[in-house]
């Protein structure tokens, strides 16, 4: 019988394999993680559920993975490399391109990949973009065919199309079926057999890398760890290279897959610390933990995550901005590649704007704001950022369009560039390329993965892509199309800060920067939804799009009238005439004093418009 993770007994380094699975999104990293935990015996039978690492509401729902999860498990080896029982170190990763930055980081953790491809669909984007980084890190790759029992699988074809791009060989591919458990014990013993152990320092000095947080309400801050070289055990006086924050050790333990206490973690080891840190601030994603006062060296720890959209979160009641303040300080330390700073807006009061890797990503922040802190969030129409260059020479990052200096000020815009790779069926090379032309895209190369199958890379805006491309691709190419994106740059272009005018006052959470060519409509479209939104009051209210002075588009509001001469039944004309004109002086007065308060509603229905037209 396999034994579970959470055996006492201790497993030499020499024994220990830290991997992770990559893969496109939707080709079974999460089912192949079921199967591996359920073969090795760290869950039961009982206990198994689909989806098992997935433990947010929000995976489930969307049948995605949001979050890297680190499990512990064993396997007893009776392969050629001699008997005996191995210990894994399994990180299970998303596969959507929003959350590469968990990718990236589970990969520093680790010390081989494998790297999962549907046997019936093949090579797809997210594939290629995990698989480069593995390749980066000097990851030893392991590629394995799932889902090689459908009838429409095409083996054959996608091992020859792997073997192509990446160089792989014949024999290094595993052929699994990761729902019904084919093959699956063989590349438990290939994993054994392929997979380097840990390379571990010959200091005995403690150095761990700290790659994951969360915040307990009655533990304080929980933090992951890598053990590089030396020891961890309760009771140890630690450091915090980065933070440069004393600490003690008070628990030590493992993912097994939930959290179960050891008496010490050894180099190569993957597992949790509580100590007496209570502060989310005192914590940093990539740092160095060790030994107070060891002198060791710190580690070069991740990248900061390069944000991608930016909008504003405000609550909707001005009183629960602490709370959502909290939130967000807790979220963060689960995920740190979303940032955060408060803000002010005149139509909204005091929020946050925020930065995120794209829409989804955006999306499932909003939502475990809501439902983990229980506020109420209006969102903004999310934007990319800008670099301004001005007239003095000086170069601005501009990541809310109301921080746009004077026009007078500008000498240009530039805005961010993406190097697009889109896979699809031969058959609609030709949807695709309109589709990228019509997004303002300059092409770059074609690549036939196969006679079906063929690989563009398009130069485009981000502005064009991160709104409704992903959709407008499905749609074109019966959801055939895959699409992966890096940031290339900034590149000048014809761009235009427009502002949103609602009775003469700017609403500065509805502006936005696009490109001239596109403005007249935009700015039409949001007016005249507006003006759908916008209750009627006892004036007309005046909705206008402006670039500078100029108009570009206007849409009136027209009062509610109310028949003042009613009550009249006879007598002279003029008395009717002078309630009429008591009734127009009274709406002229009220006119110019009277203040429209913009919806909720209005803002969540322009929100929408950017989402079903692009930016």
């Amino acid at each position: 019988m396999p034994v579970g993770g959470d055996s006492p007994e201790h497993i030499p380094v020499d024994r220990v394999r830290n991997f992770c699975i990559v893969a496109h999104i939707d080709h079974g990293k999460s089912t192949l993680a079921d199967r591996i935990l359920e073969l090795t015996g760290t869950v039961s039978a009982r206990e198994m559920v689909a989806q098992y690492l997935d433990n947010m509401d929000i995976e489930r729902e969307r049948g995605i993975t949001i979050k890297a999860r680190a499990v512990r498990a064993r396997w007893p080896y009776r392969g050629p490399k001699g008997g005996g029982l191995y210990q894994f170190n399994l990180i299970d990763t998303p596969g959507h391109v929003d959350f590469t930055y968990e990718v990236s980081r589970s990969l520093k953790a680790c010390d081989g990949a494998i790297l999962l491809i549907d046997a019936t669909q093949g090579v797809e984007a997210q594939t290629l973009s995990n698989a480069y980084l593995a390749i980066d890190e000097a990851l030893e790759i392991i590629p394995v065919l799932n889902k090689v029992d459908l009838p429409h699988a095409d083996s054959e074809r996608v091992k020859r199309e792997a073997m192509e791009i990446f160089g792989f060989k014949e024999g290094e591919f595993f052929s699994v079926s990761a729902k019904s458990g084919l093959g699956v014990r063989e590349l438990l013993d290939g994993l054994v057999e392929r997979l380097p152990a840990p390379k571990i320092e010959t200091d005995q000095r403690l150095k761990a890398l700290l790659f994951d947080a969360e915040y307990n309400d009655y533990r304080g801050v929980i933090t992951y760890l890598k053990v590089v070289s030396g020891m961890l055990k309760p009771g140890d006086h630690l450091f915090m290279m980065g933070t440069q924050r004393r600490l003690e050790a008070i628990e030590v333990g493992v993912f097994a897959p939930n959290m179960v206490r050891v008496d010490r973690l050894e180099a190569g080891d993957v597992g949790y610390l509580i100590s007496n840190v209570k502060e989310l601030a005192a914590v940093r994603i990539g740092d160095t933990v060790a030994h107070w006062g060891s002198g060791v060296e710190a580690m070069p720890g991740y990248r900061d995550p390069q944000k991608m959209v930016y909008c504003g979160f405000y609550p909707a009641n001005d009183v629960e901005f602490e709370v959502l303040k909290k939130g967000m300080d807790r979220l963060h330390l689960n995920d740190s590649s979303f940032s955060y700073h408060v803000e002010s807006s005149t139509a909204l009061s005091f929020g946050f704007r925020c930065g995120f890797m794209g829409l989804l990503h955006m999306d499932v922040i909003r939502e475990r704001l809501e439902r983990e802190s229980g506020v109420t969030i209006i969102q903004t129409a999310p934007n990319v950022n800008y670099q301004v260059l001005c007239t003095d020479g000086s170069t601005m990052e501009i990541h809310n369009p109301a921080d746009m200096p004077d026009p007078a000020r500008i000498e240009e815009i530039r805005e961010p560039f993406v190097i697009a790779t889109i896979i699809t069926p031969a058959d609609y090379i030709g949807s695709v390329m309109k589709l990228s032309e019509e997004r303002r895209g300059v092409y770059m190369k074609t690549q036939y993965l196969s006679p079906q199958r063929v690989l563009l890379e398009y130069r485009l805006p981000f502005n064009e892509v991160v709104f409704d491309f992903f959709d407008r691709l499905k749609s074109s190419t019966k959801g055939y199309a895959t699409l992966d994106y890096q940031m290339v740059g900034f590149e000048a272009g014809d761009l235009v800060k427009m502002d949103i005018m609602v009775h003469g006052e700017p609403v500065d959470a509805l502006s936005a920067i696009l490109h001239r060519s596109k403005s007249q409509a935009r700015g039409r479209e949001i007016v005249q939804k507006l003006r759908e939104e916008i209750p009627r009051h006892q004036f007309q209210i005046p909705l206008q799009a402006c670039i500078g002075a100029k108009v570009i588009a206007r849409e009136n509001i027209s009062a509610v009238r109310k028949n003042v001469t009613a009550k009249c039944y006879g007598g002279d004309i003029t008395r009717k005439r002078k309630l009429l004109e008591k009734q127009k002086e009274g709406k002229k007065r009220m006119k110019s004093i009277g203040s429209v308060n913009v919806p909720q509603e209005a803002f969540m229905a322009v929100l929408s418009i950017q989402k079903q037209s692009g930016d």
